[in-house]
């Protein structure tokens, strides 16, 4: 594997002190099976499955370091930052399993708990012991603990259910081909054979909001706010919008060593996850060149040839494969004029609406919450600043408005405490997603209100930690503008496009086109744009490539 020198940085060695091998560009004349555009982790995931197919595979990234938004940085010495991103679930265990992750470093460490704190001093946390979790629950109501319990329990079974469809190539609805009408009519099928509350809950999901549902099941704020947050983490949309349904139960897709659910965060961060894929990629014989950006795709009589890079390099190859985001992918690498008026149409629909911001801080101690002084355990996982539904729609109604959330909800986890090399002893790092912070904000500027963000997100933390203020040693502030302009995801979103139901399945990127090929014959998608979406499930990636072989097997 060829990778271009990059700065000192975390994201370049991992775990255990190896990094991938550097030389120089190779000379001459440069004609690949296939590129790939793009390494993050679904750029990543892909090109190592065709070099492990024994495909000559070239993957280009336009930074000095590969992960796209699964990076580690360090920005203060000795605190490894997540700049983008920072835990793992939806990861599908097939491609630990095919690319031999584990031998090449994989190391996931479990996010042990979700604390979620009230301001009156009141709490939950909850962790892996479900009996244990009954309890805590009920100490605010015996009704929601049952309550809870069966919940968990139907989610649980509509997430088996519906896992098989999340790791294949789903069907082509807007094709008369027998063998995809045969596989909608499964989808069908499949459907009506549910069990009945399950199959209940799942349309559940599909129209209504998570408030609309949690109100059904639950009476106290804090137990329904914990629940509402998965609806709309990284999504401009309240639990009270219907497409917050969904969104919580995409988020539930996920699983952690074959426990359903739940999450885990990777040994270095996301960019120790993306180096073990780099190490897979060159163990298969792939390449990766940094510091290379796609000028544009290559192509002749609706047939793909190549790329051609910055600066004028062109490099041939039958196939072309973009990880891009689907805006990045039909019209920045191509000419929208030379791809089908309708899908250009469609496109200039689909919803971005960048609306998550990061604020990673380092720490000269753990914050504490009053009455728990010293439980260091309380940030071994998640902790969810969102004390009510109200509290969270009210800080989308602000973003709705075009003005960022001052009373935002804050996505938090303290990664040092699950791996104490992020920091230095006795200190820590912090990342914290917030909401709402739109793309587009009605007065002003991201350059001029970044740091009146990070303000605002350290004064809710205070608010909910006194003295949080008092550790602080430094400041990180990534707005949904930092985002696009750093590693590409237009309007910063997080996923790619919003999981709304017009976006996802078989309308991910669009209807016809989900199936990770384009109209131009050898140029092909796999980032999260496309099925199953975002979050670092590198599902897209897989699926592609089987795609890529499948058609490569057919002779086209």
């Amino acid at each position: 594997m060829s990778v271009t020198p990059n700065s000192a940085s975390p994201n370049s060695a991992s775990p255990n002190g190896a990094s991938p091998k550097s030389t120089s560009r190779k000379s001459g004349t440069h004609r690949y099976d296939a590129v790939v555009i793009g390494a993050g982790h679904n750029g990543l995931v892909h090109a190592t499955y065709l070099a492990r197919a024994g495909m000559k595979t070239l993957l280009l990234e336009q930074r000095h370091l590969v992960g796209g938004a699964a990076i580690t940085e360090e920005l203060l010495p000795g605190f490894q930052f997540t700049t983008f991103s920072y835990a793992i679930s939806l990861l599908r265990p097939e491609i630990v399993d095919d690319l031999d992750l584990v031998e090449h470093g994989l190391m996931v460490l479990p996010l042990a708990n979700t604390f979620q704190p009230g301001l009156d001093g009141e709490h939950l946390l909850l962790g892996p012991d479900a009996d244990a979790n009954y309890h805590e629950i009920a100490r605010f109501s015996a009704e929601d603990a049952e309550a809870a319990r069966d919940l968990d329990h139907l989610i649980a079974r509509l997430c088996v259910a519906l896992k098989p469809w999340m790791d294949r190539i789903p069907p082509n609805s807007r094709s008369d081909d027998p063998a995809e009408l045969a596989a909608v009519a499964e989808l069908r099928a499949f459907m009506d054979g549910l069990d009945p509350d399950v199959r209940a809950l799942g349309e559940r999901f599909a129209t209504s909001s998570a408030a609309e549902i949690l109100e059904t099941y639950f009476e106290h704020d804090l137990v329904k706010s914990l629940y509402a947050s998965s609806g709309i983490i990284g999504s401009m949309v309240s639990p009270r919008d219907r497409e917050s349904g969904l969104i919580w139960l995409f988020h539930k897709m996920g699983e952690y060593d074959g426990s359903p659910g739940s999450w885990g965060f990777h040994k270095g961060g996301n960019g120790g996850f993306t180096q073990v894929l780099a190490r897979a990629c060159a163990a298969f014989g792939g390449e990766i060149r940094t510091g290379a950006r796609v000028q544009r795709v290559v192509h002749e009589d609706g047939v793909v040839r190549g790329v051609e890079l910055e600066g004028g390099e062109r490099i041939e190859a039958p196939v072309v494969v973009s990880a891009l985001d689907p805006r990045q992918t039909f019209t920045r690498l191509v000419d929208p004029g030379d791809m089908p008026a309708d899908l250009i149409e469609h496109l200039e629909g689909y919803k971005y609406q960048g609306s998550a911001s990061k604020v990673n801080f380092a720490l000269s101690g753990l914050p504490t919450f009053p009455g728990l002084e010293g439980e260091a355990d309380l940030f071994r996982g998640f902790t969810n600043l969102g004390p009510s539904i109200e509290y969270l729609h009210q800080a989308f109604t602000e973003a709705k408005e075009g003005r960022f959330s001052r009373r935002p909800f804050i996505d938090c986890c303290v990664q040092s405490t699950v791996d104490p090399e992020m920091s230095p002893p006795g200190k820590h790092v912090m990342s914290c997603f917030v909401m709402y912070t739109p793309y587009k904000l009605a007065e002003g500027t991201w350059d001029d209100q970044r740091d009146a963000l990070g303000d605002t997100v350290q004064e809710t933390l205070e608010e909910f930690f006194p003295g949080f203020s008092e550790l602080v040693l430094h400041r990180e502030v990534v707005t949904p503008l930092d985002i696009e302009r750093t590693v590409g995801l237009s309007e910063g979103n997080i996923f790619a496009g919003e999981l709304f139901d017009s976006q996802l399945f078989l309308s991910r990127p669009a209807p016809g086109w989900n199936q990770y090929r384009t109209p131009l014959s050898g140029y092909y998608q796999c980032g999260s744009g496309t099925h199953p979406g975002g979050c670092v499930s590198g599902g897209p990636g897989m699926l592609a490539a089987r795609q890529v072989m499948n058609d490569a097997q057919k002779g086209g």
